[in-house]
């Protein structure tokens, strides 16, 4: 845009509160701020003779552009920046790192008969969820130690309560109230799910004394076994206890961030933050801020409290900071708006609470010189393995970029191929492609399915698909002889030429398309090392994409026949008749309870399942279940 139709558009602005994004020529969204008046902010800019800071002085010299968004409120404006800054990730803003999701708890509340199951994303949906968890060793042990000590539906499925099998032999260890028996007390029940909300929330004392007094109470019932199954759960509930650490004579739920900038130039970060539930300390976990280059300390923190805290989720009745926040007060209704609570910022100056903050703060040290120590090795060895690589390989320069190609199939049937990345030595999964096989003569010939592969993606290419560019320095296919030949047979044809090699699964040696003896690389060689784990990489993208492939397959329901029948009235008989064969034994008025079904349908239904032989248990019911679960 032109700098007079930028300054056309500046006199337009409102005088509302709302949010502002700016876009650099290519139309990239660069920044994303708030402000109570957009025109005295956004025209801030602009002004001539400002005391910008260096990095605001940049960010102008970038502008072409700017949208803005009106809102009926600060803190309204406050939520959308946060949503927008998450979106767009623009280059100016502080930005916390999503490079990985952690794992969290659960704890599906929604369902008649809730489970725990273990998830990567947090939504915005009817369940609780505990965590972050800093690695999926702690959920899985969490996990384990919870289904000890309570009687939940341990299995993963999810039940309604009806009978629909046998116990399994959970029940029989008293470890399972057995919802799919129809053998579980809905009371009894709900108060398990009540105490394990209680437990992963930090309230340990609540749930022993209950658990003690239901013990005492079945023992002078003369429930002998009863008791001791309630014993041997206090214990294991014990054990956990014993293992937090009372930090803090206030029996209240805080969150202790502390942060440390990084000094080498990376213009990062890191945060450490204690999960403080109750007085004790039952987790601990680090993040990242990137593009924080030369804001205040003040300013990072600033910005990771909203960036966290708006899918967080738990929020605590105290957060602590290590210094002071210009937008505290808005920051503090935001939070209460979002526990419906009262939620206080503090940043203490003395007595345990500050000590609690100095304590995080050594943990963020350790943590980003932790990190930057792995990096630092990481990098080494990658450099080293590239630079051996293109020496055994005759490359000018090392790959930078490197694609690695393998094929699977079940005897000819379901063939599928993965395309996999390396950038750098990091595996790019972003890059990452993969394709069905078009050739249809049900052959396992894996040099006509290697070739149909490489021609396509190297047609992308030169056809300028942004998906598929740029080219690699490097391009490895998981075979030997065979499968290169057909890989430089593709490139003949299409005239797009790379560096080919494959790599022969019996020997481990690197096959060049022009070259009769292969390339032995060492056996303890890094360039070994990397191209193994790339093509390990492809062959589980590969098989994971031909499994999926042959269950869909495998799944497919006949009533996908019959006309009027789309996915979701389907979806909703499974769901509402509790399985395949109900539905297929179901009356018409059964099935016309279902959401969504009308008497014809439920009659074209009857019709066609007891007219024709059909088999509906190749409808297989944990594919429902596995849509429910929250699992990626």
């Amino acid at each position: 845009m032109a700098v007079q139709a930028v300054e056309e558009k500046l006199t337009t602005l409102p005088t509302k509160p709302g949010c502002y994004l700016h876009k650099d020529n290519a139309g990239t969204v660069i920044y994303v701020g708030k402000a109570i008046n957009l025109r005295s902010r956004v025209r801030s800019y602009f002004q001539k003779g400002a005391n910008h800071s260096p990095k605001i002085r940049r960010l102008v010299s970038h502008i072409a552009d700017f949208d803005y968004i009106i809102c009926a409120s600060e803190l309204e404006a406050l939520v959308l920046e946060c949503s927008l800054i998450k979106k767009y990730q623009p280059h100016y803003n502080v930005r916390l790192r999503d490079d990985k999701h952690y794992p969290y708890l659960c704890l599906t509340t929604s369902e008649p008969f809730p489970r725990l199951i273990i998830t990567r994303r947090v939504r915005q949906d009817k369940n609780r969820y505990f965590g972050p968890y800093p690695s999926s060793r702690a959920v899985h042990s969490t996990m384990e130690l919870i289904n000890r000590v309570f009687p939940l539906v341990s299995c993963g499925k999810r039940f309604d309560g009806r009978p629909v099998q046998k116990p399994c032999l959970y029940h029989h260890l008293g470890q399972c109230l057995a919802p799919c028996a129809g053998l579980a007390d809905e009371d009894e029940y709900r108060k398990a799910v009540h105490d394990v909300a209680d437990f992963l929330e930090g309230r340990q004392e609540h749930v022993l004394k209950a658990l003690k007094a239901d013990m005492e109470e079945a023992s002078d019932a003369l429930e002998f076994e009863k008791a001791i199954r309630l014993r041997d759960r206090l214990k294991a509930a014990e054990e956990i206890q014993q293992r937090q650490k009372v930090i803090s004579n206030e029996m209240i739920d805080q969150d202790v961030i502390a942060m440390v900038e990084d000094n080498s130039g990376t213009n990062g970060a890191c945060v450490q933050m204690l999960y403080i539930r109750g007085g004790k300390l039952i987790g601990q976990n680090h993040f990242m801020l990137e593009g924080a280059g030369e804001d205040t300390s003040a300013e990072m923190v600033q910005e990771f409290v909203k960036q966290y805290y708006q899918t967080a989720s738990y929020i605590p009745t105290e957060i602590l900071l290590p210094e002071n926040i210009d937008e505290t007060e808005i920051v503090q209704n935001w939070l209460r708006q979002r526990k419906g609570k009262k939620v206080e910022i503090q940043v203490p100056v003395r007595g345990d609470k500050r000590r609690l903050v100095e304590m995080a703060t050594e943990n963020a040290t350790h943590a980003l010189e932790q990190m930057k120590a792995e990096l630092r090795a990481r990098l080494g060895s990658t450099e080293q393995a590239l630079n051996l690589l293109a020496t055994a390989l005759h490359l000018e320069e090392p790959p930078t970029r490197i694609e690695c190609f393998d094929i699977s199939n079940t005897q000819g049937a379901h063939q599928v191929a993965s395309m996999v990345v390396c950038r750098s030595g990091q595996m790019s999964k972003s890059d990452y492609r993969r394709f069905k096989i078009k050739r249809d003569d049900g052959l396992p010939n894996d040099f006509a399915s290697m070739h149909e592969v490489l021609t396509r993606r190297l047609l992308e290419a030169k056809n300028g698909n942004e998906k598929f560019l740029p080219l690699p320095e490097l391009l490895i296919v998981d075979g030997g002889r065979g499968q290169v030949s057909a890989a430089k047979l593709a490139m003949d044809e299409t005239g797009v030429r790379v560096p080919l090699a494959g790599l022969a699964k019996q020997f481990e040696h690197l096959i060049l398309p022009d070259q009769t003896a292969p390339v032995i690389l060492d056996r303890d060689s890094q360039a070994l090392f990397l191209i193994q784990r790339i093509r390990d990489e492809a062959h589980r993208f590969a098989n994971s994409f031909g499994a999926k492939v042959r269950g869909q397959s495998m799944t497919r329901s006949r009533l996908e026949d019959i006309p009027g029948i789309g996915p979701k009235r389907r979806r909703a008989l499974q769901l509402h008749l509790g399985g395949a064969n109900r539905v297929k034994n179901a009356s018409i008025d059964d099935l016309m309870a279902a959401p969504g079904m009308t008497r014809m349908l439920a009659e074209r239904v009857y019709d066609y399942l007891h007219a024709t032989d059909v088999d509906e248990s190749i409808i297989v019911e944990g594919v429902v279940n596995n849509e429910e679960s929250g699992i990626p």
